[in-house]
């Protein structure tokens, strides 16, 4: 048995993870109401853990300066030892940061996601019963986002329109490669590599072996963008034959020998153009298990399906790589709502219940989850479920996590 003295998480030479009785998690509190959620999110994670192992097993919690906390209190939205911290111990947990529009500081969140290599944001999407949702059928919701993180628009090269650098872009595509671009036109790049989409797609795909999962679909706009999404799926297809090719059949391969009756241990590999798949995942979403997606399309399809299961304040997530991973809150600051201990925490609580999957406290987790779902069906709830649950006791944020904790 360990001793309960705090120490870092740690990865085996193997790459597992080496958790502690006592891990030592940095955290990051976010920007608005990261001051609200975050204490809540602490408060069920804390309790979680302490009444599923007896109070043999806890966090020691480390607050790391990011943010608009960090740069009113040391000058830097993102230091370089935040970032080596986040490293050095492996796991931690974030609420929301603020991202200008517009102007100002690049996004922190994708600059986390870059710098420490986070290239997989995996997005569960699971309907939690009594949550208002606009579906029919909402219970048939059960999937995994897994968005490439790294690459596609959001490396960020982009050129103003009618600055020196767009100009130069213009001039060269116009004369060198045929193009007909307006002279006060914006550029941007759109990078997608074969090394990044094949991690991205096993990683998916280890995860629907590990999990059960019944299909890894490949969701992009290959038939307009040939050569960046229609390289996707193709780099998709072949990182699944040449690395589980005894584990995985083709969506052709299905029908074609099998009659369309997935063979038991199989993981069917397809793919879906991306606004098909939009149309799909609302009307026939069983048919979706895990979808592996380029960054921009994850975006969009990965809050597109938090609507179908009552919003972003209900869905959680997590940036992976292969040294380290970073939970979060997939939703925004919401200034405005900031330190009035009102709104939903579910989205971070959720997001910390899956850090406790990821770290092995599996019980913990499910334990999380368990609470919260009798806690809404209890009709205990933040303004944003109250308004849309007929009988529904609207509580604040700080009562909402206390209310799951005497339901754990």
């Amino acid at each position: 048995m360990q001793n309960n003295v705090p120490r870092k998480i740690t990865l085996t030479e193997q790459g597992a993870l080496d958790v502690p009785d006592v891990p030592i998690i940095p955290y990051i509190e976010g920007d608005g109401i990261g001051r609200d959620i975050w204490p809540a999110t602490r408060l069920v994670i804390d309790r979680a853990v302490a009444k599923t192992y007896r109070e043999k097993r806890r966090i020691e919690w480390l607050e790391l300066l990011v943010g608009e906390k960090g740069f009113h209190q040391t000058g830097q939205w993102l230091s370089d030892e935040a970032l080596k911290t986040i490293g050095d111990h492996v796991v931690a947990i974030k609420g929301p940061m603020t991202t200008p529009v517009g102007a100002g500081i690049r996004s922190l969140n994708v600059a986390i996601r870059q710098k420490l290599d986070l290239y997989a944001c995996v997005r569960p999407v699971r309907y939690i019963e009594s949550v208002p949702s606009p579906m029919k059928a909402p219970e048939k919701i059960d999937m995994v986002v897994f968005r490439e993180n790294t690459e596609d628009l959001y490396a960020g090269i982009e050129w103003q329109a009618g600055s020196d650098e767009a100009k130069k872009v213009i001039a060269f595509l116009n004369a060198q490669m045929g193009t007909e671009l307006a002279e006060h036109t914006g550029i941007g790049i759109k990078p997608i590599s074969e090394t990044n989409s094949k991690r991205l797609v096993a990683k998916a795909i280890d995860y629907a072996i590990e999990s059960g999962r019944s299909s890894v679909t490949l969701m992009h706009k290959g038939n307009i963008m040939k050569f960046t999404e229609g390289a996707f799926s193709r780099w998709g297809y072949e990182v699944a034959k040449d690395r589980y090719g005894d584990q995985t059949i083709t969506e052709a391969e299905l029908y074609d020998r099998f009659d369309g009756r997935r063979p038991d241990g199989k993981v069917v590999i397809k793919d879906r153009i991306a606004d098909m798949l939009f149309q799909q995942v609302l009307l026939r979403p069983d048919d979706f298990a895990v979808i592996a997606t380029p960054n921009l399309n994850g975006d969009y399809i990965s809050d597109a399906l938090a609507a179908q299961v009552g919003g972003l304040g209900m869905a959680p997530g997590a940036n992976i790589g292969d040294a380290c991973a970073v939970f979060e809150a997939t939703h925004g600051t919401a200034p405005k709502y900031a330190g009035l201990d009102k709104v939903n925490p579910s989205s971070l609580i959720l997001s910390g219940a899956m850090m406790l999957d990821y770290m092995g406290w599996n019980e913990s987790a499910e334990n999380v989850r368990r609470a919260l779902q009798k806690t809404i069906k209890q009709g205990v709830v933040t303004y944003d479920l109250a308004r849309q649950i007929q009988g529904a006791r609207e509580v604040k944020c700080s009562e909402f996590a206390a209310a799951i904790t005497r339901n754990l």
